[in-house]
């Protein structure tokens, strides 16, 4: 594994879009982003093992702190993809997909329990809560984040 951390400084710029994939896994280069930070102390905002991190943890039944203690170590997004792979409950590719189809079509909206905050949300954001995925809306709130 490498020895030196190379991050995102989350406090000039936001992680990677939450449809970016990684060895096929949907959120894991937003979160490998957000863990790099964080062990940075530059996160600003965000955070890692939050409950966006703990949809694809979750997934694959494996705990935050054992993807930090990677990112610790220096690991390359292709170790964390590697790692991924043999640890927690095993995937196919086919469910890896559609794990991915399924997170990235979410939308709080239809959820009675996020519906309100959702709309709050996508509200101040200038976007129609009725009509966005979660991921629309982080993409929208990421960029309106970084605006001078």
């Amino acid at each position: 594994m490498s020895t030196t951390l190379e991050y995102k400084d989350l406090t000039k710029e936001a992680p990677r879009s939450p449809r970016e994939r990684l060895g096929g896994y949907i959120l894991l280069a937003r979160a490998i982003d957000k863990g790099r930070a964080t062990l940075a102390g530059k996160n600003g905002e965000y955070h890692f093992d939050c409950p966006l991190d703990n949809y694809l943890f979750g997934f694959k039944e494996v705990k935050g702190a054992d993807v930090k203690a990677l990112l610790e170590k220096g690991a390359t997004d292709e170790e964390v993809v590697a790692w991924l792979n043999t640890n927690g409950a095993a995937k196919t590719s086919e469910e890896i997909a559609a794990f991915g189809q399924h997170v990235e079509g979410y939308r709080p909206y239809d959820d009675p329990e996020k519906r309100d905050w959702f709309v709050g949300e996508a509200t101040k954001s200038g976007l129609d809560p009725a009509k966005v995925t979660l991921f629309d809306w982080l993409e929208v709130d990421d960029k309106q984040s970084y605006q001078s």
